[in-house]
């Protein structure tokens, strides 16, 4: 189910379902814990004796965002109690406090009795055994806790602050099925505290004059000591959650809008989707530096597991797209953390907690008897390759100084190392998990990265190792065309599998990963051999519905919906993998018209995305329905650096520039922009 309208700061993420429930409260770290586990946190509304939670059929919802910030602007009309309800939600720029901002008008055009209730269903660090919930008379606030992490709830309206009334109780067990069924009557019975597995819910009453309006405001905020929640929620009442609220508002829009971009050639849908792709990218980058795949608990349902995890392969894109924007600070973090995470060796693993621990894994240690290396080798090559581009849009020294070693030296070694006697890498896992063996994407990954590596070691100096990882690249860009280059068929293989005499056999599915060929500076997009590549590539992997875009890969399996027509749908589309074909649209167009083809992709991206922006990884093929995770960071990231591609080769075959090749990274701040 998507996450309609995430909101967080890097610390503190809250999530929510398309019904405006929150489903996931991530803390201390974006991505962990989450501290719902995903269950319910009901939001409801009682007047004139009856009670519609918002999941009721008789709400009318609108999710969206302010424009170009992380403040909500929900709308929720419910005409069988007669009322409009506007809410703003947020999470302080600065500290981990969550606002709501409420505003009940009537409809009915008399005075109304109307009760707001919030229900609490946490699972404390993930689980759901030795919570405690009270009511904290000091502060007339609720409190949640276990061991160092803490909640605490609390709400003002214009004459008070403190809760109008609570139910704390036991959930799901004995029959139990929560405090929230206490709130159907209107009425909370105030039990005071309790503990083990326990939720609870609160209310505040407002007096709503006949078509009028009144408001409120509420918050929670999370901390790592009693002492602390306490201390938050006093500042909140001294500053006023609706100034908080506001100046989140202003530092969000300053934020997404700092670089001065030319955006008019654009048009609106696609403007307002870079701008909310870059803060939807922004609520799953945790401040420690991880940035985390996806933060949608309901796909724990698909495979016991979720997508709260760093891969440094996706995280190396969406340092790219920061890069691209100008978001400095945040890709020197990632950085940061993968010298952290990084193996001794020089390689990376499969995928990383938030706080940098090694995370769960299907890639085994050991295959027909024999040890194996565990590794998507694109996930390190990738981010040396990253590196590079922030360095060249940047050129801060001092920051790379000491990371050479550690993400440049190490990493290019290694790659060296691990090499078969053609010059091509080792076998590995490819980027999507599921085969082993030597992939188009991962020795295009690998040639981008060893160049990048020569540029650096150039940089510092050192001409051995330019010379050697120079030569290792373009020795690998041969072999690359020797052996994955299918003459016959006129485009290149998948993948390739070792056979005993040094040969291979070929994978020939067309998968549309291959964009990698020309993506990392392996060919030239005007390679005869990538323009053949990538046409094939569209032919045989759009998906011919009325929804149309791109899949993966021929018979992808993965959420697989159309099992006999695979003429018809491939696979499901990609948001990455539709954009990957504008990207190469526009690094090969030569005139401003040429341009066109690609925009109509990126078009289609923005037509897939839900009201609130939100982009999921996949979606159905017939319906249109977001399918897997949602928002998928990489989905946004990608659209982001399809949006700056196109405006800065608009802009260079605009002034009769041509346009640079990929390996240089052109930023659209004036300061490091196109000349003139």
């Amino acid at each position: 189910m998507p996450r309609d309208i995430p909101v967080g700061n890097g610390d503190l993420l809250i999530t929510f379902d398309h019904l405006y429930r929150v489903r996931d409260i991530y803390y201390p770290h974006v991505g962990w814990y989450n501290h719902t586990e995903g269950a319910v946190q009901r939001f409801g509304v009682w007047a004139d004796g009856r009670m519609a939670w918002i999941e009721d059929p008789s709400w009318k919802r609108e999710l969206r965002y302010k424009h170009d910030t992380l403040v909500t602007d929900v709308r929720l009309v419910n005409e069988e109690l007669g009322l409009e309800i506007r809410c703003e939600d947020a999470v302080d720029f600065h500290e981990p406090v969550y606002f709501r901002v409420v505003n009940v008008r009537d409809l009915t055009g008399r005075p109304r009795d109307v009760r707001v209730f919030f229900h609490w269903d946490l699972s404390i660090r993930g689980v759901p055994v030795g919570d405690t919930a009270n009511y904290d008379p000091a502060s007339a606030s609720l409190v949640l806790y276990k061991d160092d992490i803490y909640f605490l709830f609390n709400a003002c309206d214009p004459n008070k602050c403190g809760l109008d009334s609570w139910a704390i109780g036991t959930k799901r067990l004995g029959g139990a099925e929560g405090t929230w069924r206490d709130a159907e009557d209107g009425q909370l019975g105030r039990n005071a505290i309790s503990q083990g597995s326990v939720d609870a819910t609160v209310g505040i009453n407002l007096d709503v004059p006949a078509g009028g309006e009144a408001s409120f405001h509420a918050w929670l905020v999370a901390g790592r000591s009693y002492q602390e929640v306490k201390a938050r929620n006093t500042r909140v009442q001294q500053k006023g959650a609706p100034r908080m609220l506001s100046r989140t508002e202003a530092y969000w829009r300053l934020w997404a809008t700092k670089e001065p971009l030319d955006i008019g050639i654009l048009p609106e849908r696609v403007r307002d989707l870079f701008y909310r792709s870059a803060l939807v990218m922004r609520t799953q980058i945790d401040n420690g530096g991880a940035i985390i795949a996806a933060n949608d608990s309901d796909i724990q349902q698909f495979a016991g597991d979720h997508y709260s995890y760093c891969w440094p392969r996706d995280g190396a894109m969406v340092a790219y797209a920061l890069i691209l924007t100008g978001q400095s600070e945040l890709s020197r973090s990632f950085f940061r953390y993968c010298a952290r995470i990084i193996q001794d060796e020089g390689y990376f693993l499969h995928k990383y907690t938030p706080e940098g621990k090694l995370a769960s894994s299907w890639h085994p240690w050991m295959l027909q008897g024999q040890k194996v290396l565990p590794i998507q080798q694109d996930e390190t090559a990738l981010v040396l390759w990253a590196l590079r581009r922030h360095f060249e849009a940047f050129r801060d020294v001092e920051f790379v100084k000491p990371l050479y070693n550690s993400l440049v030296v190490k990493p290019a070694e290694w790659m060296l190392s691990y090499r078969d006697a053609n010059g091509l890498p080792h076998q590995s896992w490819d980027l999507w998990e599921e085969r082993r063996g030597v992939h188009t994407f991962t020795v295009a990954a690998t040639i981008g990265a060893l160049l990048a590596a020569a540029e650096f070691a150039r940089d510092f100096g050192e001409e051995d190792r330019e010379v050697a990882f120079r030569e290792g690249a373009l020795r690998m860009r041969s072999a690359l065309k020797k052996h994955l280059w299918n003459g016959e068929a006129e485009r290149f293989a998948r993948m390739a599998i070792p056979t005993e005499g040094g040969g291979y056999r070929l994978d020939m599915t067309a998968d549309s990963a291959n964009f990698a060929l020309f993506a990392f500076g392996a060919l030239e997009p005007t390679d005869p051999r990538v323009r053949s590549e990538m046409t094939q590539l569209r032919e045989r992997l759009s998906v011919r519905t009325a929804v149309g875009g791109l899949a993966r890969y021929e018979r992808d399996y993965y959420h697989q919906i159309e099992r006999e027509r695979t003429d018809v749908a491939p696979g499901n589309p990609w948001i990455i993998c539709t954009l990957w074909q504008a990207q190469y649209l526009i690094e090969a167009a030569t005139t401003l018209e040429d341009l066109a083809p690609a925009m109509e992709l990126i078009n289609w991206a923005t037509y897939r995305a839900h009201d609130s922006g939100v982009l999921a990884e996949q979606y159905h093929p017939y319906t249109g329905d977001p399918i897997s995770v949602s928002p998928l960071t990489w989905s946004h990231a990608t659209f982001v650096i399809a949006v700056v591609e196109f405006l800065n080769k608009h802009e260079a075959l605009r002034r009769g520039l041509g346009g640079g090749k990929r390996s240089s990274t052109t930023l659209l701040a004036p300061e490091v922009g196109l000349p003139g």
